[in-house]
């Protein structure tokens, strides 16, 4: 099943690097700010990407960071809205945010569903021999994971993230990363590096052809999308849950 329903609801895209929203941070934030919107039918439904140049963790939001990070990893740990588990995030990884309506779209309410019907979208779009949606909310090429994803949702809205491996160390991970205690039965024990895979396009032709799947009226930004990002909230981003957090408490 497509995003594009038969009632054809139309997403608004950003399609930027991290011009307006430069930071990690801010762009976890930003996704929560998308999600809200929706919730309070303050924004339209928005699907946006972006890639970090430096290199953090994003745990998931009741994850213990002592039980997935190793204590000798030196780069920031940020907490993430959405469940799932730890990622590495940096360079040849695209990031990408769905803020979609349950009124709009009640197909998505049932979790397992909604996962299927979105990554099933993409990977329809993608149009990578090969590629196929793996666990419950994995996308692989063969038997090697390129995209993990997760979820947030409101009473009325759903925040879907996803990662998608293009140009990517896997090596890197297990420098940073512990082997999670939980695991899909297609990763068969199999470490970081001999685990994930990449796949074949620019992160340019991944936009594009993630376009294929959905339609929208093309938006370069996001400032006329009605949606924005309030700085004075976001400024320092203490305490909202996107701060640095290294505790074992968190």
């Amino acid at each position: 099943m497509s995003l594009v329903s038969e009632k054809g609801v139309d997403l608004r895209v950003d399609t930027a690097r991290t011009s307006a929203y430069a930071t990690p941070e801010e762009n976890l934030a930003l996704d929560e700010e998308l999600l809200g919107a929706v919730e309070d039918d303050a924004g339209a439904e928005t699907l946006r990407f972006w890639e970090s140049d430096t290199w953090f963790v994003a745990v998931g939001k009741s994850q213990r960071i002592d039980q997935v990070v190793l204590s000798e990893a030196d780069v920031p740990v940020l907490r993430r809205g959405s469940g799932g588990g730890a990622v590495l995030i940096g360079p040849g990884c695209l990031n990408f945010a769905l803020a979609l309506s349950l009124r709009r779209r009640p197909e998505l309410r049932d979790v397992r569903r909604s996962f299927a019907i979105i990554l099933g979208s993409i990977a329809e779009g993608l149009r990578i021999e090969g590629m196929a949606i793996r666990g419950t909310s994995d996308l692989a090429i063969g038997d090697r994971k390129v995209s993990g994803n997760a979820q947030r949702r409101t009473r009325n809205a759903l925040l879907h993230h996803g990662t998608l491996l293009y140009d990517f160390c896997a090596e890197r991970v297990a420098r940073v990363l512990k082997e999670p205690e939980r695991q899909p039965d297609y990763r068969a024990g199999r470490t970081h590096a001999e685990f994930l895979g990449t796949i074949p396009l620019s992160a340019a032709d991944l936009k594009l052809r993630i376009g294929a799947a959905v339609t929208w009226p093309y938006e370069p930004g996001l400032a006329r999308s009605g949606c924005f990002l309030d700085r004075d909230r976001y400024g320092s981003l203490s305490g909202n849950g996107f701060a640095v957090a290294r505790s074992s408490s968190d």
